[in-house]
Parts: C-alpha cells; structure tokens; sequence
C-alpha cells in the first residue's frame, strides 16, 4: 500500500468522502480566518510585560505545534492557538489586575497544561465533560464574548473611564479612535461579504493607513529565532505554586476546558463528526492534543493554547479530516519566520478585532433556554459578572451557584450531578477567600 494511500485510509477519505485538494484548501481557509491571533495576541501578552516579537514567536509555535498535533493525533479538522478571552485573562486579570509577574503566570499556564493531561489519564476530563449543564458552556462562551469586546472597546478608545457613570463615550474626533472606528467598519463589511480574512485584512489595512498616517509608528527590525528565547524557559513554576491553584490554575484549568467543548460541539455539528449517541469520538485524543499544546506554549511563553470556532470556516470549505488542521498548522510554522519582522501593531488596529471576535461569541446565546429560569438566571448572571466584574472566574463562580442553589431550592436536587455540588463548593470557598482578602 502506497503512502497516500495509507494516509487516506488513517485519515477516513472514504467515510468522510474527502479529497486532498478540498482538505488542503480548508486548511488554507482556517489559517486566514485566525491569522489575526498572530498579531492580537502578542499585543495583549505585551500589555502585560512581555517581549513583542518573542510572544509572536511563541504564537506561532504553539499553534502550529497544537494544531499538527490535533489533526495528526484525533484527526479532526480543528486548529489550536492561543486563547482570546484566556490571555485577557492572563494580563488584565492576573498580572495587572493581581500585580503577579508575567513568570508566574506562565508557570501557572504551564501546571494547567500538566494538570490538563493528568486529568485527560484519570479520566476526569471526560467526567466533567458529562456532567457540567451545556448550557453554561453557552453562557461561558458569551461572557467571554462580551468581556473581550469591552477591552477592545476600552483599548480604541470608544469608550472611557467615567468617576460617575463608570463609562463614557470616548473622543471619536481623536485619530487613532477614528481608525480604529473605520476598521470596525471595514472588517464589518468584509464579514458581511463573506470574506474569510476578514480581521487579518482589516489589522494590516488599518495598520498600513496608520503608517502612512502618522498614527502609528514601525521601526523596522529583523527578526531571528533566538528572539523566541526572551520568553521560552522563562516561566516560574515556583512562584505559581506558592500563589496557588484555586484563584489562577483551577480558571485556567475550566477555561479551557469550556473552550474545546463549545468549540468541539460547533464545528462537530457542522462536520457530522459525531456518532449515533451523540457522544465526541476519539475525546481523550483531542484533549491530549490540546493539554500538550497548552505546555508548548507556556514553555515558549504564551498564554493558554485552545481549540478554535473559526475552524468552522475550514469546515464550511469542505474540510472533513485532520489533515485540514495539519495544513493550518503547517502555515502557523511558516508564520513563525515572517510574521514576528512586523512591527507593533497599533491599538487601533488590534481593538477592533478584538470588538469583532466578542461580537461572533455572542451567537452562543441562542443555545440557552431563556424560558426557563433555572437556566436563564444562571446564565444571565455568568454572561454578565465575567465583563462587569473584569473576571471569568467571577462569572463561573456566580453562575455555577446560582444554578446549583436554584436547582436544589426547586427541590431537584437529585437531578443535580455530585461533581457539579463539589464544583459549588469550591466557587462558594474562593468567595469566602476574596471576602477575606
């Protein structure tokens, strides 16, 4: 038997009724529309102290390593990078809004990845999984939407801090808030066209005007590998330990793990991938995939590695096997030697994506049952702690209980499972810590 045709038989061409043209195609198609993580990452990541072109780097290494890795292992047309929402998280939250070293903070991304694949053993992975309401993951998805938008909004200037109103609307006369409103609009309208590339296109166009403009400033700079060493290794494993799990490891640790799921469900659904039972083939695979990913990363320094929605586009473009996530991967390699001679991408050009990206989160909303309050409230109160309180823990907390606590004041208390009482309980215990603290 020829390579082909061994790789066609690994692969499932017949059963998926796929082809190597459409797969590498679709490959092509996911990598454009999550190219922007390349440039909006970094920007993030470097709010929080971190070297620019090392981060882009690491990006770039840790989604093509998650993505081959998916793809090559469970075989599924799902691509990986670093998380939008998790590396908010990891600078506004844990190094600005806690004051904790960006060090520290990898070496925490680095004990979830580690965690992630001990659990992925034990099999607690997959018990959370079954047992955790979907309609949280909903709720999850969308805060998280908003909570990205509002520091895109924040970031461009739209809006500003406000002592009375808390917010305002911002200066749009200003220059960079007029651009970065002019790329609002014109990534808008190029998703409005169905354009696949549509964020990446509108970052270099908007950073191209900014240039040309004044309003933002390149000083050209080659890039060498060696630059990724400013962050690989750098993490302090030590000082995550001793800041402890439950405020930073165990978010990291449920982020994460609501992230894959939402995504693996979507693009499932799209694709067909799932079985008669409506059970996720092959689950220990992708979440290998995925934990090994997360530990790349935090060794290269970035923030928690992911599955992403937009591989629904590849999925759209015909995409049905691991080889279209092998192909995005292998784009992510060759990323990693052009992409980090760019310069600092201005805040006008990296907001608006960031504003675009909450927008599409938002459609999770239409997974919840509104009608019924039991699921309603949770998800209202999860969907809004995450942005007002600047906090995806907060959200998970909040939400958790309140579905655990109305369930049991139902007098349904059986139909709730021992893990979620035991996930309760830790939500109900860091109240209790930040009240003291």
């Amino acid at each position: 038997m020829s390579l082909r045709a061994s790789l066609e038989r690994y692969f499932e061409f017949a059963a998926l009724n796929a082809n190597w043209r459409t797969e590498i195609l679709a490959g092509f198609t996911t990598f454009m529309t999550m190219a922007y993580i390349v440039f909006v990452n970094p920007a993030i990541l470097h709010e929080a102290g971190m070297p620019l072109a090392a981060v882009t780097a690491a990006t770039c290494l840790s989604a093509a390593v998650g993505s081959v890795l998916m793809g090559a292992l469970a075989r599924y047309p799902i691509a990986l990078a670093p998380g939008m929402g998790l590396n908010a998280y990891f600078t506004y939250t844990v190094v600005k809004g806690m004051g904790v070293a960006w060090p520290t903070a990898l070496g925490a991304v680095f004990i979830s990845g580690v965690a992630f694949l001990l659990l992925t053993a034990l099999g607690v992975r997959q018990l959370i999984i079954s047992t955790i309401p979907f309609e949280l993951y909903a709720a999850v998805a969308a805060g998280v939407g908003l909570f990205i938008a509002f520091i895109g909004f924040r970031n461009s200037g739209i809006i500003l801090t406000h002592p009375v109103t808390t917010v305002t609307l911002g200066n749009l006369r200003d220059k960079s808030t007029a651009l970065a409103l002019f790329e609002l609009l014109l990534m808008a309208a190029l998703l409005a066209w169905r354009v696949r590339a549509a964020m990446l296109i509108g970052i270099l166009a908007t950073t191209a005007i900014g240039l040309v403009t004044g309003v933002a400033k390149w000083v050209p700079q080659s890039y060498r590998f060696q630059d990724l060493a400013a962050t690989a290794g750098k993490l302090d494993i030590g000082g995550a330990l001793r800041l402890g799990f439950l405020e930073i490891i165990f978010v990291f640790l449920f982020i994460d793990m609501f992230d894959n799921i939402g995504t693996l469900v979507a693009v499932g659904k799209r694709a067909g991938l799932f079985d008669h039972a409506h059970r996720i083939p092959r689950v220990n695979r992708i979440l290998f995939a995925d934990a090994s990913a997360t530990v790349v990363g935090a060794l290269s320094g970035t923030s928690t590695v992911v599955s992403y929605i937009e591989s629904a586009a590849g999925v759209a473009a015909g995409g049905r096997t691991g080889v279209t996530a092998i192909v995005t991967g292998l784009l992510f390699a060759v990323a990693l030697f052009v992409a980090p001679a760019v310069g600092a991408i201005p805040a006008a050009a990296t907001a608006p994506a960031l504003i675009i990206v909450g927008s599409l989160m938002m459609s999770s909303v239409a997974e919840i049952a509104w009608q019924d309050p039991e699921v309603a409230i949770p998800a209202f109160l999860t969907i809004m702690t995450i942005p007002l309180t600047y906090s995806i823990a907060n959200g998970l907390a909040f939400g958790f209980t309140a579905f655990t606590l109305l369930k049991v004041l139902r007098g349904k208390f059986r139909q709730v499972n021992w893990f979620v009482y035991a996930l309760t309980a830790l939500f109900v215990l860091r109240f209790v810590y930040l009240a003291q603290g």
